[in-house]
């Protein structure tokens, strides 16, 4: 089993801090998805994995071997990017190819190795083609072709299916989530959407501003975010969160917002907090005996495929309801909408979690 340590990392471009104190260990048979929104730090921290830049401070052993001032050619490394990377003037079959030629392997063996990952990734029959000839999807099917024929111990991918259509997004995510299951490398595979780190399964580290805010199982990362900061990254829309000052038994905004506490959230502290909530767990139909009707004016209903996102307004605070079909509602329109206290997450003052929904399954939660 090869382990992929990243020790104190820390790299400085100038003033600007593009990773801080990271600390990781990475398991070979496993893959990872790096989470967190653009600038958060991923592809700076997938570089000096790669030894395409070097870390101010800290160290990287791979296998134990500590690689850290390494050349990308000396590790056993493969990395896809966001673009179509392919030589234009080679083949789809050359293209795939060129890495093993840089390592003298025979011609048979390479031929074998060619075919069988074209096969995988559905392009055996575009082989004799050109990449401008290909489609984009069908262009970064022969890139990430290319890094897996090397069968390197550490395959990066940074954010590969960003330039694809929806549906070609849907498709590659499918099989790359078997390919990675064949194989016994270390996988690390980053994205800004949450959907998307949770349909790849696995782990999951969520950064932000350089940092790894929390690692962990996907699934158990996102049912139990450690703080406000991971529960917004890990949340599609944005998780709705609202200050609250919690007393007796009940917790009241500014605004003149009471809900009244019950379950785990009645053994709150009196203090001040703040509640989230995903949209997908708010409601314009009563789901629950337990659900307080909030009464709302719509400022939006934004259709989006099978899903509508309602925006809300209530008493100064901004609501966003995910409803599962399309629903066609009036802007200005006064409707209610049921949240549910048994799935709010209640983080402290500091940000750290403090109370979070029980006993949910993922169907519930995601």
């Amino acid at each position: 089993m090869t382990t992929l340590s990243l020790k104190a990392l820390s790299r400085l471009v100038g003033d600007e801090v593009h990773l801080d104190d990271i600390t990781l260990t990475l398991e070979s048979g496993q893959h990872y998805v790096l989470l967190g929104q653009t600038g958060s730090g991923k592809t700076s921290l997938m570089r000096v994995m790669a030894g395409l830049d070097r870390p101010t401070e800290g160290r990287v052993l791979l296998g134990g071997d500590d690689i850290t001032h390494k050349s990308v050619r000396q590790r056993s490394v493969a990395m896809v990017y966001q673009q179509f990377v392919n030589y234009p003037s080679f083949s789809i079959y050359d293209n795939i190819a060129s890495p093993l030629r840089l390592r003298r392997l025979g011609r048979a063996e390479i031929d074998k190795r060619v075919k069988e990952v074209a096969e995988l990734l559905h392009i055996e029959t575009l082989l004799d083609r050109l990449p401008a000839e290909l489609s984009g999807g069908q262009q970064q099917r022969c890139a990430i072709a290319r890094a897996l024929v090397r069968e390197a111990d550490l395959l990066l991918l940074d954010e590969p299916l960003v330039n694809l259509d929806y549906k070609l997004r849907e498709e590659l995510r499918a099989e790359l989530r078997a390919l990675f299951a064949k194989r016994d490398a270390i996988v690390i595979y980053a994205t800004t959407e949450p959907m998307e780190a949770l349909i790849m399964g696995g782990n999951v580290v969520v950064m932000g501003e350089g940092r790894v805010l929390q690692a962990g199982p996907t699934l158990d990362v996102y049912h139990r975010p450690g703080s406000a900061r991971v529960a917004e990254t890990f949340s599609d829309p944005a998780m709705n969160m609202i200050d609250v000052n919690v007393r007796d038994g009940a917790a009241r905004t500014r605004s003149g917002f009471v809900m009244q506490l019950a379950g785990p959230l009645a053994a709150l502290t009196p203090g001040r907090y703040r509640l989230g909530v995903r949209a997908n767990h708010l409601s314009l139909q009563q789901q629950s005996p337990d659900a307080i009707a909030i009464q709302a004016k719509v400022d939006l209903a934004e259709i989006s495929g099978s899903e509508t996102f309602v925006h809300l307004h209530h008493n100064n605070l901004d609501w966003v309801v995910q409803e599962e079909g399309v629903h066609v509602i009036a802007r200005g329109a006064e409707i209610t909408f049921f949240l549910d206290p048994a799935k709010v997450y209640v983080f402290g003052d500091t940000g750290a979690l403090e109370r979070s929904p029980v006993g949910q399954s993922f169907d519930d939660a995601a």
